[in-house]
């Protein structure tokens, strides 16, 4: 009886403190407080807590996952912070086969990645351990090694550089990857992408560069883009480049990353998620660089691809309000805070 009656009160302080920082029932809530309602969401998911899981049947699971990763890549959070957690639930459910265990993994790999994005390691960690589990036991070698990759990002995120560089190139080295073609060479590339951004991290330049331009070569071997389930933007000498505006501002170098913006036509990326990814890391390196003006710029332009991400993204939040401190400041980016929940 006790236990019965302390959950109900867990219950109604969850509900008092959900409508106190969410809108009423029936209305969607604001685009700067979408990444909230998607990390709760997965939490409660993935602590087998909230509504029952969704009457989704083996056949179904899989075409609710494709339209989980479309909505990832146009990002369309809201949609994503109900099909998501639902997912997770469904997945669960429905039972333990070789199948089952692929489509679970690969929703985690998601979940993981939405995780990192949103800047919460402690469930990203959960996230990407279970997507790993789940892959091994459905025998899903590329599931593997996104998973890997997902956990080489949470190492470094950590602090843990030398774990990551060693989680990722052990990653690019399973044999694995080697049997299964196009889509094993590619996963190779982008593990080898993630330990070049680790070396940049640890502000080790000419590795990261020896790094980029190897994965660079796979990409130019494979030719054109090579797209993967589980990371839609796949690989391609586009998006190495890309890898390398973020990789060269992360080592030290900021001055290079717009060199390294202009090699890139951004319409030649494969996802709206990666031509967001192009406009932030510019405007993160030209705001190093001390470029007001041109950041502002390049902010509204990442908010015209992907309003949801550029609103709810910590990083990109954190970018608007160091502007808002550090300098005079405009209509314009009172504006783009605003809308960003970063000024009210």
């Amino acid at each position: 009886m006790r236990r019965r009656n302390l959950l109900a009160n867990l219950a109604v302080m969850a509900a008092a403190v959900a409508s106190s920082r969410l809108p009423a029932s029936g209305a969607e809530p604001g685009e700067a407080m979408l990444g909230e309602a998607l990390v709760a969401g997965l939490r409660d998911a993935m602590l087998g807590l909230g509504g029952a899981p969704a009457a989704l049947s083996p056949e179904q699971a899989p075409a609710e996952l494709a339209r989980a990763l479309s909505d990832f890549h146009s990002y369309r959070y809201g949609s994503l912070a109900v099909r998501l957690p639902r997912l997770i639930r469904a997945g669960h459910a429905l039972g333990a086969d070789t199948e089952q265990y692929t489509t679970l993994a690969q929703t985690y790999v998601l979940a993981a990645r939405m995780l990192v994005k949103l800047e919460e390691q402690h469930l990203g960690w959960m996230a990407a351990g279970r997507a790993r589990r789940f892959a091994e036991a459905g025998g899903d070698v590329l599931t593997v090694a996104e998973a890997a990759r997902n956990l080489a990002v949470l190492a470094r995120k950590a602090g843990w550089g030398d774990r990551a560089m060693s989680i990722a190139l052990a990653a690019a080295d399973d044999p694995g990857l080697r049997e299964v073609g196009r889509a094993g060479a590619a996963e190779r590339g982008l593990l080898i992408q993630s330990a070049a951004y680790t070396a940049a991290r640890g502000g080790d330049r000419q590795g990261m560069r020896q790094l980029t331009a190897e994965a660079g070569a796979i990409a130019a071997e494979l030719g054109g883009t090579t797209l993967l389930r589980d990371h839609g933007g796949g690989i391609s000498p586009a998006t190495v480049q890309l890898h390398l505006i973020s990789a060269e501002n992360s080592a030290g170098d900021p001055a290079a990353a717009p060199a390294a913006a202009r090699a890139i036509a951004p319409r030649s990326l494969p996802s709206v998620e990666r031509r967001s990814r192009y406009d932030t890391d510019v405007a993160a390196a030209l705001g190093q660089l001390g470029h007001r003006d041109d950041c502002i710029r390049a902010l509204l332009t990442a908010e015209h691809h992907a309003p949801e991400e550029t609103h709810a993204r910590p990083a990109v939040k954190s970018l608007i309000s160091g502007l808002l401190t550090s300098g005079r400041t405009t209509s314009e980016l009172r504006g783009l805070a605003a809308r960003s929940g970063v000024l009210t």
